[in-house]
């Protein structure tokens, strides 16, 4: 089941158990159950404080729980095998249920410790799901550390009739109380803000008590993360507020054009990204959605960053890097039918969809990358491209039009997703070169066609945008209001790169430091920043 490298490294964790655990499976005859026994033998089998019983009586076949020996009735169950993505989250439910402490502040400890139940979570996972690991991982510790919680991880490709009767087509997929509660990626903050009504109150009260920063970077991927590393360096007090910690690189499987690098993941480079952050001062302040800027109204002066939760930050300098998301299609259907056949992750979802006919809309990169991940999974591709031709690398190109189970449509633009009502049924797309309309059945429809900057926010600040709602910025990365700076893909850079937004970032930086150096504090700020 485990490879001796696997194996070795299993055990070197195991090693750091504090207290014994029990794992407790209920297994059939079918071959996955006698997967999953090897593995629970082998785990048992490498620690003298592991225990695997094999009578357990729960109706998901095979399935097995893992909790400490003296806390059974705090335990998370795992319906189907925890490998591929999933077996990093195996072995921390086995780390944290044997006592060693997770990489998590006290105040969420305590949170999930006051959580009220009953909490009854079934969560859908693939694994070849990037953006999976998160979600279980949380729920996991929730579940290991309040017994009012009672959670179950569930291996769509395991459970295929389970995920169909209960129109399961995206995940991650997370019901509470046998009602579906989060569709998508959500992480242990988001969701202990979710359970507790007075979390934004909270969160709120906390940011009214900090003092002003000297840079404030609204927004955690790359570029924001580079920024706010170049600005600590240099000795300014830096916060990071960011609705999402690490952004869009979440969302994003192979990387193979980071220089220096020959391939990487994007949830890699994002924890990559968070502990440079760490090394530094830097203040990180994550489930912010910025809502309004105020710029200063002094050269020297602080503008002001507003949240949705109604608090506010100031900062002498602020660096913009809110970065973008996916671009919808905008064509009726889509969003009826999205998490109902409609998905945006072809690694995230593409199981859901096995032997099943699907289409892929956009012809760059992204669209024929996900054509072929996808060929490889379901049953057919339609691939839907507006341009004349395939805008992609010709080598991906060519790998594409190699697969038998591939058509690819050019010149042609969608003009609806259909359904029955349920799940998506179909796609209707217009021949541009004829005119005719062709509809297409289907029964999974991935949209890749592009970037949308997060800018809305800022249209009524005074800051240029572009008519794209891209942030105009100079060489320097400098916009049109004095001591704000943007850097990424929510600017006008061309070239929307991963390693071009971490150079802008620092640009950025440098260009803040050089601001702030040659315009002095307005008089109040000085007196309290000497007063302190």
């Amino acid at each position: 089941m485990l490879d001796a490298a696997l194996t070795q490294q299993l055990s070197q964790y195991l090693g750091m158990l504090r207290e014994p655990i029990e794992l407790v499976a209920a297994l059939g005859d079918d071959a996955k159950s006698i997967e999953t026994r090897e593995l629970l033998t082998t785990i048992a089998g490498l620690s003298d404080k592991v225990t695997a019983r094999f009578d357990g009586s729960d109706a998901r076949i095979p399935s097995f729980t893992i909790a400490a020996t003296a806390r059974p009735e705090a335990a998370v169950r795992f319906a189907g095998l925890p490998m591929g993505h999933e077996f990093t989250s195996l072995v921390l439910a086995l780390l944290w249920a044997g006592g060693h402490p997770p990489k998590v502040s006290d105040e969420a400890l305590d949170q999930i410790a006051a959580l009220d139940g009953p909490l009854d979570f079934e969560m859908y996972f693939s694994l070849s799901c990037h953006n999976c690991p998160d979600v279980v991982q949380a729920l996991t510790l929730i579940a290991l550390r309040n017994p009012k919680a009672h959670v179950t991880l569930i291996e769509g490709g395991t459970y295929q009739a389970e995920v169909e009767e209960r129109g399961v087509m995206a995940v991650p997929a997370t019901f509470l109380n046998d009602a579906m509660w989060a569709s998508g990626k959500i992480s242990l903050e988001e969701i202990l803000t979710k359970l507790d009504s007075g979390a934004d109150a909270k969160a709120a009260a906390k940011l009214a008590e900090k003092a002003p920063f000297e840079v404030l970077v609204v927004g955690g991927g790359p570029a924001g993360a580079s920024a706010a590393i170049y600005t600590a360096r240099k000795g300014f007090s830096t916060g990071i507020a960011a609705e999402r910690m690490g952004g869009q690189v979440q969302d994003t499987m192979g990387i193979e054009n980071f220089i220096s690098v020959p391939y990487t993941e994007g949830p890699k480079l994002a924890a990559a990204l968070d502990a440079h952050i760490q090394e530094y001062a830097i203040d990180t302040m994550p489930l912010l959605r910025a809502e309004k800027l105020i710029p200063a109204k002094e050269l020297g002066g602080y503008s002001e960053v507003v949240f949705s939760n109604g608090a506010s930050l100031k900062a002498r300098s602020v660096i913009l890097t809110t970065g973008a998301r996916w671009r919808n299609l905008g064509v009726p259907g889509e969003e009826q039918y999205k998490t109902k056949g409609v998905a945006y992750c072809p690694h995230c979802d593409g199981p859901l969809f096995k032997g099943k006919r699907v289409a892929v809309i956009g012809g760059g990169n992204s669209g024929v990358e996900a054509a072929i991940d996808l060929a490889n999974i379901v049953g057919h591709v339609t691939l839907i491209e507006f341009d004349a031709k395939l805008r992609a690398d010709q080598v991906l190109v060519d790998k594409l039009r190699s697969f038998r189970n591939v058509d690819i449509f050019t010149s042609a633009r969608t003009t609806e997703v259909t359904g029955d009502g349920e799940k998506v049924n179909g796609l209707t797309y217009k021949d541009r070169d004829s005119g005719e309309e062709r509809h297409v059945e289907l029964e999974g429809v991935f949209v890749q066609i592009g970037l949308v900057p997060n800018t809305e926010w800022l249209k009524d600040s005074g800051l240029a945008l572009s008519p794209r709602g891209e942030i105009e910025i100079d060489v320097k990365g400098a916009t049109n209001l004095p001591g704000v700076f943007a850097a990424g893909d929510a600017t006008t850079v061309p070239y929307k790169q991963i390693i071009i937004a971490m150079g802008e970032g620092s640009k950025a930086a440098l260009s803040a430091f050089d601001y702030l150096i040659r315009n002095e504090a307005p008089q109040e700020i000085a007196e309290a920043a000497q007063a302190a």
